[in-house]
């Protein structure tokens, strides 16, 4: 994480930034980048999506773009004052009700708050883990064999992830830079997206047989938990796998693993794992498995399509897949497999889409 001092001149920086325009008779604005599909590229040398060159403009020449940047400004206020100054933190939840308090300045919802500090971490190029901002829940869990050194408050802990812990697995913390790895034996790792999937896997043994660190994203990925992904990828080389349901919004969990996410392409270097794979569920696999399906709804169909526009899926393995997708009008998740017998995804699914991968 960045030193407080140097958090601390960054976000100064900003308020300079507004003082120095008043004083030059200048309208205060900002510039931040778009957040939009439109506004990322791909970086050949991180092999990630980042923002592009179009931006937008923040501006007090507008009444709510005033309102913006004053909610900005007591924003860092606080993250100065209180976080940096006394090394303490807030939740985004508590940035929220904590600004029930500036009167004028106060968020109408949270999706306000939470957006504001991604602002911040655009503009400053630092993290909102450096101005101690932390998310309601840490992250997911992770069950494989690897041991770990965690910097708690209570001083280091050394845990063996599978001897270690639980059957729900070792729980990733929100800062998983605090995480040092020891050793490990793992030749894999899997990525997936439901609980009841990753329990199965466990419960079969999965992990043991193939020497795999088995990841519960929990839905769409919180970032410690990318995070956590990104540097099993990176500094224990192990190869990353994807498990996920088979529909749009499962596919987009992918991209924001392997490829970032559009909303936080500001952070895809740090949090995106380039050399991730798609395990499956595929729209293929619908065909081949007789998988039980469900009737794709107009908003699956929107996203499929919206999904073939989007320049992460812009490869001819995607397009055949979602094409196929929307030729079927169906969709299906992880359990469908069970339909087959609780064995069949760990021991005929698994085995053979990781051999096709060539990653065993």
């Amino acid at each position: 994480m960045t030193d407080n001092n140097i958090a601390e001149d960054t976000l100064l920086g900003i308020i300079r930034g507004l003082y120095d325009q008043f004083e030059n008779g200048t309208i205060p604005n900002i510039e931040i980048s778009t957040r939009t599909k439109k506004n990322i590229e791909y970086n050949e040398d991180s092999e990630v999506w980042v923002y592009g060159d179009q931006t937008s403009l923040r501006s007090a020449k507008s009444v709510k773009g005033a309102y913006h940047l004053l909610k900005m400004a007591y924003s860092v206020e606080l993250l100065i004052n209180e976080h940096l100054r006394n090394n303490r933190g807030s939740t985004l939840r508590e940035l929220y009700y904590i600004s029930e308090n500036w009167d004028i300045a106060k968020f109408k919802q949270q999706s306000e708050s939470d957006r504001l500090i991604e602002d911040l971490e655009i503009i400053t190029a630092l993290q909102r883990e450096d101005f101690h901002i932390r998310p309601e829940e840490d992250g997911a869990t992770m069950f494989g064999p690897v041991s770990i050194t965690e910097q708690t408050k209570r001083g280091d802990r050394l845990i063996h992830c599978q001897e270690d812990v639980g059957e729900s697995g070792y729980q990733i913390p929100f800062n998983v830079d605090n995480i040092v790895f020891k050793d490990h034996d793992a030749k894999l790792v899997v990525a997936i997206e439901t609980g009841g999937m990753y329990a199965r896997l466990i419960e079969n043994g999965f992990d043991a047989k193939y020497d795999a660190i088995l990841v519960h994203l929990k839905g769409q990925p919180a970032r410690s938990t990318r995070r956590m992904v990104k540097r099993l990828s990176e500094e224990l080389s192990l190869p990353v796998v994807v498990f996920t349901d088979g529909d749009p919004w499962s596919y987009r969990i992918y991209a924001s693993v392997a490829y970032g996410s559009i909303k936080s392409a500001h952070l895809s270097e740090y949090l995106a794992a380039p050399k991730a794979l798609f395990l499956g569920v595929q729209p293929s696999d619908i065909v081949e498995y007789s998988l039980s399906t469900d009737k794709l709804t107009d908003q699956d169909i929107a996203a499929l399509k919206s999904e073939l526009t989007d320049p992460r899926f812009d490869t001819e393995y995607w397009k055949e897949q979602i094409n196929l997708q929307l030729k079927l009008g169906k969709k299906s998740e992880q359990q469908a497999f069970a339909g087959k017998g609780l064995d069949f995804v760990t021991d005929t699914y698994l085995p053979a889409r990781l051999g096709e991968m060539g990653v065993i």
